[in-house]
Order: C-alpha cells, then structure tokens, then sequence
C-alpha cells in the first residue's frame, strides 16, 4: 500500500470550533459555581469581610454588652478574672526584682490576654446565637482554630520580643546599667528621670498600638469564622483605617480601664477583665459584617 493510499484511507481529526486549546471543556459557568466547587472540596470561597460603618458612640455600647454578658454569667467571668489578677500581682513580683524586665512581662501579658479572652468569646458567641455558655468548652474554645491561632501567636510573639528588647535598651541608653529601684515605683517616677519615662512610654506605646491594631477583631475573627491568620490581622488593620477615631476611642477606654483596675493591687482586673473580653466580642461584630465575594472579572 502506498502513502497516497493510506493516506486516503486513515480519518483525519475534526475540530470542533465551540472548542479550542485556549478553552477548556469543563468550566464552572459562573461565580457561585466556583464557590460551590470549592466548599464540595472543602476549601474556603474568597471572601473580603464586609466593614460596617462605627460611630464614635459605638465602644460605650460593646462596652455595655459586654457588662451584660459578664452579669448573666458571672461565675466564668470571674474565673478569667482570676487569672488576670493573678497575671497583674506576677506583674508587682517582678517589678520588685528585677524592673528592667517589666514591661517585656507586661508585653506578654498583652499577648497571652487576647488568647485568654478566647473563652470569653465563645461566651459571647454562644449568648449572641441563644445558646448556653459552657465552661468546660470555654477553656478550650482554642482548639478548634488551632493552627490559626498558632501563626497569629508567632506573630505577636515576634513583636512582643522585640518590644522586650527595645525596652532594654531604653535601660541601657538612660542608666549606667541597670538602676535599682528597690521595687519603688515613686524611685522610678523621680523629676532626673523624666527622659527614660518619656522614652519608656513611647516605646511601649508604639508596640502597644500595633499589636493593637492587628489584633483588635482578628482573634474573634478566627474564633466565629473559617479564616486564616494573614486575612483576620488585615482586616483588623482595616478596621482601624476605616474607623480611626473610633478606635482610638475604643483603645482609651481600655486603657484607662485597665489603670484603674490596677490601682487598688490589680483587684478591678477581677471584673474589668472579663467585662473588656466580652466588650471585644461585641467590638468584633459590631465593625466586621458579613462576607461579601470578591469581584470576579468574566471574560
């Protein structure tokens, strides 16, 4: 048989027009298609959290809120309140022996209070849905978000590191050596120390901002909703952009709170702490709404 005649006699392809190599066969039709595709699979939709729009009377709210979850259920909240006195009277302890290292501790306790909060929040959660609060689940409301969480804690552990150490160097920069107060705080607070003050305070007052700032709404976040740690710490920054005044406001009430509670030897963390925990609940719902799908350009 020649090449002519095979030729002549082995079909040759057709091409079909309706499809090309630049078009696949099977392609979702539509946005929601591809969202339904990726729940089957078990992977979350892409989704930018949908920012409500706060007003500057807004925190007094969460803050009542969060005085009304605190009094249905106070046997938990003074529980959490407990383990924040006991945090604050370590905070004396060693502000007695060594108080160059105080405000890394303090620094610690600010990244250990949001994830002790995370009981508070389920609290919260489960009173906002009807349900009721459980203890036992509380302590271990972590667990299920457990390799979010991880990330998110790395994250402010870096920054709680380096907080320590530029807390150091305020020490090293305005003292020869590291000062004994004898644990006295009016030794600290002397007139000739008003630059270290000055200086302590704002480095503590950066790094307390920023930690601030990425995690206002993200361990809630993480806590209600299937998201990870990049997205929840990005969305709490937005949330400060957007509402900057707000929560400034929202930042000073806590603050100020937290020093008063401290006065009378850290025994107003007892109430104030777990009120502030579930006031943050509030904080979150209030600022981040639902889901909205990110835009999906058709070609």
């Amino acid at each position: 048989m020649t090449s002519q005649q095979y030729a002549t006699r082995v079909p040759m392809p057709q091409h079909d027009p309706a499809q090309s190599p630049a078009t696949p066969a099977h392609q979702p039709a539509s946005r929601a298609a591809e969202t339904s595709q990726l729940e089957e699979l078990g992977a979350p939709a892409a989704v930018a959290p949908r920012l409500t729009t706060l007003r500057l009377g807004d925190p007094l709210r969460w803050l009542a809120r969060g005085w009304g979850d605190f009094v249905r259920h106070p046997g938990i909240g003074l529980y959490y309140g407990f383990a924040f006195l006991s945090m604050g009277w370590m905070l004396l302890l060693v502000f007695e022996h060594a108080p160059a290292y105080t405000l890394a501790l303090s620094a610690g306790f600010l990244l250990a209070g949001p994830f002790l909060c995370m009981g508070l929040y389920q609290v919260s959660m489960r009173l906002e849905r009807g349900e009721k609060p459980d203890f036992g689940a509380s302590l271990t409301a972590w667990d299920t978000r457990t390799g979010t969480m991880a990330i998110f804690g790395a994250v402010l552990l870096i920054l709680e590191m380096i907080w320590g150490r530029a807390a150091l160097i305020v020490f090293a920069l305005s003292f020869d050596g590291m000062p004994d107060f004898k644990g006295s705080l009016a030794a600290l607070l002397q007139p000739e120390n008003i630059e270290f003050i000055i200086a302590y305070c704002g480095v503590g007052a950066i790094f307390a901002g920023l930690i601030f700032a990425i995690s206002v709404v993200a361990i809630p976040m993480i806590l209600d909703r299937q998201v990870d740690a990049v997205t929840a710490a990005i969305t709490s920054i937005r949330v400060v952009l957007a509402s900057p005044l707000v929560m400034i406001f929202w930042g000073s009430i806590i603050t100020a709170l937290v020093v008063l509670a401290m006065l009378p030897w850290f025994i107003g963390l007892l109430v104030v702490g777990p009120v502030l925990g579930h006031a943050s609940w509030h904080a979150y719902r209030g600022a981040v709404g639902d889901d909205a799908p990110l835009p999906h350009n058709e070609s």
